[in-house]
């Protein structure tokens, strides 16, 4: 687990949470492959925030944003249920096989953001190995 505080830059909430994960996770020497992915074909099942490679492994990474205090009861990383794991786990399959990529190790982490609603700050913790 990772926590951290810096200041934050504007743009939507989304969008600022997945150009900080980003940030951190080439900080941490991950190399970032692809944002946003969607699969193309059949029912649209949401997407994949981050998918990124580091040594010979993928991650699929999962962004949840929010502005407000640390003693808000409700953090980011709630809002990851199981109905959710599920469906990104259908999309990672899709992606896997489009990309013919069914020799690689992976695993699912999620990133929290925790946007401070007084100041331009925030604290950001890197959830990793989650799973079904």
């Amino acid at each position: 687990m990772f926590f951290k505080t810096q200041k934050t830059d504007s743009g939507s909430l989304g969008q600022l949470g997945e150009r900080i994960a980003q940030d951190y996770l080439k900080k941490s020497g991950y190399r970032i492959v692809e944002t946003n992915f969607k699969n193309t074909t059949g029912r649209c099942l949401g997407e994949i925030d981050i998918i990124a490679k580091k040594e010979q492994a993928l991650f699929f990474i999962e962004v949840k944003t929010r502005r407000g205090s640390s003693s808000k009861i409700i953090l980011p990383e709630e809002n990851i249920n199981s109905q959710k794991l599920k469906r990104l786990a259908k999309i990672i399959q899709i992606y896997i096989k489009k990309k013919n990529l069914y020799d690689f190790p992976y695993q699912i982490d999620a990133i929290s953001i925790l946007i401070q609603p007084d100041s331009r700050k925030f604290n950001l913790r890197h959830l990793k190995n989650i799973f079904l």
